[in-house]
C-alpha cells in the first residue's frame, strides 16, 4: 500500500507554497523583518535551544519564505517540521514534512522525513476503544518507509512499528468482538474474531480469537465447527491457556469429541506482543541536521 502524499497546486512557486504553509501553520504569528539568511536561521536556532518550539518553527519557515533558493532552505523546512513535532503540533509537523518530501525528493534526509510522517501519526494512536483512523494512517506511512528504505535504520524500526500497530488493530477487533459476545450477538462477534484469525494471525491476539470462535460456534449450535476451531487452536498453541479453556468448554459440551484431541500441555503458549525499543525510536526522531548556528558569509 502506498502512502498518498498531498501534492501542491501545479504552477505555484516554492516561495508561494511556503508562504501559504506559513499562514496555515500559524497561531500567534511572529513578524520577521527581512534579514540575511544566516541571521534568520540563527534566530530560529535560538528559539529552538530555548525550547520555544512554535516560534522556532515559524522562524525556520520564514527562512524558506525570504530565501527559498538558498542552501539553507531545505534544512530550514526540515527543522520547521522537527520544531512543530517537538511542540506536539502534529498537523503542522505533517504539513511541513509532506512539503519537504514534495520539494526535495532526492534529499539526503528524505528517509527521515518519510519516517517522521509515520511517527507523527503513531504518537497519536488512540486507545482500542476509539476510532482507529489515525492508526491506519500510521500503518500506511510506515509501510511506505519499509517499501522505499527497507535496509535503512528507519526501515528496520518501521517494521517493528508495523508489528505493534497490527497488534493494536487486532486488539480493536477483539474489543468489538467481546462486546458483541457479551450482548449474545454471536454472528457479529464471530465475524470480528474471524477477522483477527484471518487478517492478524501473527499477532498476540490470535489464540484468544480462536477460543472466542469456539464459544460462538457452541452458542450457535454449530458443534462441528467448534471442534475444528478448537483443534486448530490446540495444534498451533497447545500450551496456551486459551486452548485449555477451549478444551474444557468442549469437554463439558461434547464429551465424545475429545477422544482424539490432545490435552493441553507443553508447546507454544501463543505469540508474544512485540516490544518497542523506545531508545532506538528516540534516536531516530532527533533532528538529522547539525544544530550548530551558521556563520555569516564573508563578503569578498
Amino acid at each position: 500500500m502506498t502512502m498518498q502524499i498531498k501534492k501542491p497546486v501545479k504552477g505555484l512557486s516554492i516561495a508561494l507554497i511556503i508562504g501559504l504553509l506559513q499562514t496555515a501553520c500559524s497561531d500567534t504569528q511572529e513578524t520577521f523583518a527581512e534579514q540575511p539568511v544566516e541571521a534568520l536561521y540563527n534566530q530560529a536556532m535560538d528559539h529552538l535551544e530555548a525550547g520555544s518550539y512554535t516560534r522556532a518553527a515559524q522562524a525556520f519557515v520564514e527562512v524558506e519564505r525570504q530565501h527559498p533558493y538558498s542552501a539553507l532552505a531545505p534544512k530550514s523546512l526540515l527543522m520547521a517540521a522537527y520544531s512543530y513535532y517537538q511542540a506536539k503540533k502534529y498537523e503542522d509537523a505533517l504539513e511541513n514534512y509532506n512539503v519537504f518530501i514534495q520539494l526535495h525528493p532526492g534529499h539526503e534526509h528524505i528517509a527521515y522525513a518519510y519516517y517522521m510522517v509515520g511517527i507523527c501519526y503513531y504518537e497519536q494512536v488512540p486507545m482500542v476503544e476509539r476510532d482507529q483512523k489515525t492508526t491506519q494512517e500510521a500503518l500506511m506511512a510506515f509501510e511506505e518507509v519499509v517499501h522505499r528504505f527497507p535496509s535503512s535504520p528507519f526501515g528496520k524500526d518501521a517494521k517493528l512499528k508495523i508489528d505493534l500497530i497490527r497488534d493494536h488493530l487486532a486488539g480493536k477487533e477483539m474489543d468489538v468482538g467481546r462486546y458483541y459476545l457479551g450482548k449474545q450477538a454471536y454472528l457479529a462477534a464471530l465475524n470480528r474474531f474471524k477477522n483477527v484469525v484471518e487478517g492478524f494471525q501473527t499477532t498476540s491476539h490470535a489464540p484468544e480469537a480462536l477460543h472466542r470462535m469456539v464459544e460462538c460456534y457452541l452458542a450457535l449450535g454449530i458443534l462441528d465447527q467448534a471442534q475444528k476451531t478448537a483443534a486448530v487452536l490446540g495444534y498451533n498453541y497447545p500450551g496456551s491457556s486459551w486452548y485449555g479453556d477451549s478444551y474444557e468448554v468442549i469437554r463439558n459440551t461434547i464429551p465424545d469429541a475429545l477422544s482424539a484431541a490432545p490435552k493441553p500441555g507443553r508447546g507454544p503458549k501463543g505469540i508474544e506482543k512485540p516490544k518497542e525499543d523506545k531508545g532506538e525510536s528516540a534516536a531516530l526522531t532527533k533532528a538529522p541536521v547539525s544544530l550548530e548556528k551558521m556563520k555569516p558569509q564573508q563578503k569578498p
